[in-house]
């Protein structure tokens, strides 16, 4: 496929309180880890990364795992290019969040089934101990009860720093901005051009509008056709 000179995309992390979802961007982005807990309404953080053919834009819009901010949940889905579903592994009750996050999607996103997913289980580095979901139920959730969909299931651990490249690395791949065994080689895949902003909506207002500027409608159709029907999980 013939890609344009830049990709913008908006990756929009969702999930329940305390699962970490801010851990997974600040390991990707900063390489740093607190165990320090700070509820968080709406963050947005941009990078650049050069994949050679081609200039990825990412934002990432890391939101509220509260209930009570559902106009913001619904603006974030209707405008996000691929999703990141967090639950932990210690905690049953928070894969029923993810459930109830995909339900949302499904309801607002006609393309769902189109829209790049990795849905991931965190906190890895205590399942010895305090497991509660297994990676085997969850797969069996997204590919046996689900339609099929441009999806992955991988846990991690923040803390640990596992697999949290392998995330960001799975989404270059579901979107077809890189072949499956492309340019991720060498290291990342992503050579990072520009330093990343954050804004803080827990000490601001948050915005009403969307700050992405969406994609070219021809890009955006290459990309969706791109998706091969045949399998949805990605090896």
């Amino acid at each position: 496929m013939k890609m344009s000179d830049f990709e913008r995309i908006r990756l929009v992390i969702l999930g329940g309180a305390g699962v970490g979802k801010s851990c997974i961007i600040k390991r990707f982005l900063f390489k740093t880890y607190s165990d320090k807990y700070r509820p968080t309404v709406e963050d947005l953080y941009n990078r650049e990364y050069d994949l050679g053919s081609v200039t990825l834009k990412v934002d990432i819009l890391d939101t509220s795992g509260e209930m009570q901010f559902p106009a913001m949940r619904r603006l974030s889905i209707a405008t996000a290019h691929a999703f990141l579903l967090v639950y932990a592994t210690t905690s049953e009750a928070s894969l029923g969040c993810v459930k109830q996050c995909f339900e949302e999607i499904r309801e607002q996103r006609a393309d769902f089934q189109d829209i790049p997913m990795v849905i991931v289980g965190n906190k890895y580095d205590l399942t010895a101990s305090h497991r509660e979901v297994r990676i085997e139920d969850v797969s069996e959730w997204v590919f046996c009860e689900l339609p099929k969909l441009k999806v992955k299931v991988l846990e991690c651990s923040a803390k640990d720093d596992y697999n949290i490249m392998e995330i960001f690395r799975t989404f270059v791949t579901l979107s077809r901005i890189l072949p499956v065994n492309g340019s991720a080689e060498s290291g990342s895949g992503l050579k990072r051009r520009s330093s990343a902003y954050v804004s803080a909506s827990s000490k601001a207002k948050p915005r009403s509008r969307s700050l992405i500027r969406r994609s070219s409608r021809k890009t955006k159709q290459q990309i969706q056709n791109a998706s091969g029907a045949e399998d949805c999980n990605i090896q």
